[in-house]
């Protein structure tokens, strides 16, 4: 056996010695060591904009296109990716899949369907003025190239888990939904902001949706909040899915995200993309 090695290593290296070699990979005082002094940003210019599914797009004409006029004015002086979200139609397939019995992980995959067919509306809507639909795949490290060429890139905001997404914290529907699946692409591009397009003025204590408009002036506002301090309050109902704000405490690139209406405030989408605070910021400790 020892002839064997010593026959082998002649012709060539056996191994590539490596700092990991021997670590466990789960040892908490090890992986502390592996932090970066300074992560890397592919594309540093970009911003993510999250459009709501239901709370835009499912309302048709009248939301959309005002908020199409602002990205086109937008597009000349800042770099863009849009991210759709599932809706109303997101809901109504969750709905049927969890009558039939089905794991977390298959309502994943229907889900991002709904996703993607809100991103071709988007992409046909805009594509006179440079809107292309993208995937999940190698276009990601095209971004620049795509907004210096004069494009506005789209994709769909579900993130690629499929059947390895995690299992639920409660009931079955993906933890992971869109709201996840822009914060994740922002942070691994190392985007330069990050911001969601509702119909509501940002984070209330509660869903001011579920209120009378006398009621709605009762409820808490939250114009600047940082994420942990919100999991700490535990509210019941959020105007982003919970997920995102223990993804934003652990992030090494995104330090916060904005929320705001789009619906009835488009040029506040302009105001954010210059980096005014209108709407909710969450911001990581």
């Amino acid at each position: 056996m020892a002839k064997l090695k010593k026959e082998k290593a002649k012709k060539g290296r056996l191994h590539i010695e490596s700092p990991l070699m021997g670590e466990s990979l789960v040892s908490k005082k090890f992986l502390k060591k592996t932090e970066a002094q300074e992560y890397f940003r592919m594309h540093p210019d970009i911003n993510v904009l999250k459009i709501g599914g239901q709370s835009i797009i499912d309302r048709g004409r009248s939301a959309v296109f005002p908020i199409i006029d602002i990205l086109v004015e937008a597009k000349d002086k800042h770099k863009m990716i849009l991210m759709t979200g599932g809706g109303t139609r997101a809901r109504h397939v969750f709905t049927i899949g969890i009558d039939m019995g089905m794991p977390t992980g298959v309502l994943s995959k229907l889900a991002d369907k709904v996703s993607w067919q809100n991103a071709e509306i988007l992409s046909v809507l805009l594509a006179k003025h440079g809107g292309v639909k993208i995937g999940h795949g190698d276009n990601l490290e095209q971004l620049t190239m795509f907004c210096q060429l004069g494009y506005i890139p789209i994709t769909y905001g579900i993130p690629p888990y499929g059947y390895f997404e995690h299992p639920a914290e409660f009931g079955s529907i993906p933890p992971h939904r869109t709201d996840c699946g822009a914060f994740l692409l922002a942070e691994n591009i190392g985007a330069r902001s990050l911001i969601y397009l509702k119909d509501e003025t940002g984070l209330y204590e509660d869903d001011p949706k579920k209120y009378k408009k006398g009621e709605r002036g009762n409820l808490r506002y939250f114009s600047r909040i940082s994420a942990r301090e919100l999991l700490e309050m535990d509210l019941d109902d959020l105007i982003v899915e919970r997920e995102v704000l223990v993804l934003l405490q652990r992030s090494k690139i995104i330090k916060e995200f904005q929320i705001i209406d789009a619906l009835s405030h488009p040029g506040d989408i302009l105001a954010a993309l210059e980096g005014e605070h209108v709407g909710t910021i969450i911001y990581r400790d």
